[in-house]
């Protein structure tokens, strides 16, 4: 079967732009009532029978009966197994990605995870103490695929962090286990693995069953019921994000071949439909090469209906009048992925201000970052990157202020909550500040 991908075709001096423009963009995130039913459902059921409930969820949706918990469970052997047992190529690669991802997440924690503080000319002392979490839960999409690369990103930083314990869900229906998936927890350092997955795995992780202990927080994409039920434990536990579908921007200035853009505007597209692959360029003739190169590449693409059905119901290719205007868009649109494929990237970056996760150079391909480059790839979507950043060591840290006050700064601190205090007309507040002045 031939598929046609038709991008839809814009340009910033058409008088429609800004109609067409936010009429591409626009993607509702608003879940499916149906599925927020069900999953509420779920929610409850887990919560009142603990695991009996995950039990029961499993054998219905992954097709996978057990008597108990414990024969979900995966030991530490066997994910060592799984490791030890995959060809040399692949546990190469795997090492190697997980090395790579754990060094830049140890620089990111000596860059802004560490306990700080500094004391006063009176002797006061303040800070800020770092300590990681105790718990975490991570999410690890199945079925369909396998995401060994969402275990490193997840697990890593977490281990990274400090957190004792972290637990893996990965669903396996039919009881399919994919031995990289295990492997790769094995690498990353996840502590105990269950064969777990959709709203029920979120929800023992959530609120704690007799085998699975609650967590502070849950992080890791996962279906639209995976998102629903992460959306309602928010506030139980922390989460990570409400992803929305996958996002790759390209701002390019026509000196990338051909070629390169239209295959990075596929890797994002063949996640599925609902996937958002733009081009930013100021050369008309580069956009109708690229549409070209969309042409002939598409027909050797596996999934080529959902690259298709992607790039014509989402993405944009659009003549600018500039590479500054492009910059400009960009920071309108704020996307999950952001190449700069440019002979001179560093020229537009200080431009750029709104990116998930910016990738700079005709030869940084965005799929380098997804697997193996070091940064996380967990980034935030649907122009969330305006004010959310990527998963990192600090998603699984908190921050508590240190304040140790001296008594000769108590003379002076003590005066101005006084007043304050006073003020807001809270007189046991002002009258715990006086009392520790002398008279």
């Amino acid at each position: 079967m031939q598929f046609v991908a038709a991008p839809a075709r814009l340009s910033t001096v058409s008088a429609s732009f800004e109609a067409d423009f936010a009429a591409r963009l626009h993607w509702s995130a608003e879940q499916d009532a149906a599925i927020e039913e069900r999953v509420a459902a779920i929610l409850a059921d887990v919560q009142a029978r603990g695991d009996a409930a995950v039990l029961d969820c499993t054998q219905r949706f992954d097709g996978l009966q057990a008597a108990s918990m414990a024969a979900l469970e995966l030991s530490p052997e066997e994910l060592k197994a799984a490791y030890d047992g995959l060809p040399d190529e692949q546990r190469h690669v795997l090492t190697a990605a997980a090395a790579r991802v754990r060094s830049y997440h140890e620089a990111q924690k000596k860059a802004c995870g560490e306990s700080w503080s500094y004391r006063d000319e009176d002797g006061t002392l303040l800070g800020q103490k770092v300590t990681p979490l105790d718990r975490v839960g991570i999410y690890v999409p199945g079925g369909k695929a396998a995401y060994p690369s969402s275990v490193l990103m997840n697990a890593i930083p977490a281990h990274v962090a400090g957190v004792p314990e972290i637990i893996m869900v990965v669903p396996t229906p039919r009881g399919e286990k994919n031995p990289l998936v295990l492997a790769a927890a094995h690498v990353a350092g996840v502590t105990r693995a269950f064969t777990i997955g959709g709203a029920q795995a979120v929800a023992a992780l959530a609120y704690g069953t007799a085998t699975i202990a609650r967590v502070d927080k849950v992080t890791g994409p996962g279906n639209a019921y995976v998102a629903s039920a992460k959306k309602r434990v928010f506030g139980q536990v922390g989460i990570d994000m409400i992803a929305g579908p996958s996002e790759i921007l390209v701002l390019a200035d026509g000196t990338t071949p051909a070629d390169w853009v239209a295959m990075d505007l596929f890797s994002q597209a063949e996640h599925d439909e609902l996937a958002q692959s733009i081009l930013l360029c100021p050369d008309a003739a580069y956009i109708e090469a690229v549409q070209a190169a969309i042409d002939r590449l598409l027909p050797q693409m596996p999934r080529a209906e959902i690259i298709a059905r992607s790039l014509t119901g989402r993405g944009a290719l659009i003549h600018t009048r500039s590479m500054e205007e492009a910059c400009e868009i960009s920071n309108r649109i704020a996307p999950e992925h952001l190449e700069i494929s440019s002979t001179d990237p560093h020229r537009w970056e200080p431009l750029l201000r709104h990116a998930g996760a910016i990738f700079l150079g005709a030869y940084t391909s965005e799929s380098l970052g997804d697997y193996c480059a070091g940064p996380n790839h967990v980034l935030p979507t649907s122009g969330t990157a305006r004010f959310s950043s990527p998963l990192g060591v600090y998603d699984f840290q908190k921050r508590s202020s240190l304040i140790e006050v001296s008594e000769q700064g108590a003379q002076v601190l003590g005066r101005i909550a006084s007043v304050l205090a006073h003020g807001e007309g809270l007189q046991g507040h002002a009258r715990a500040a006086e009392m520790r002045l002398k008279p």
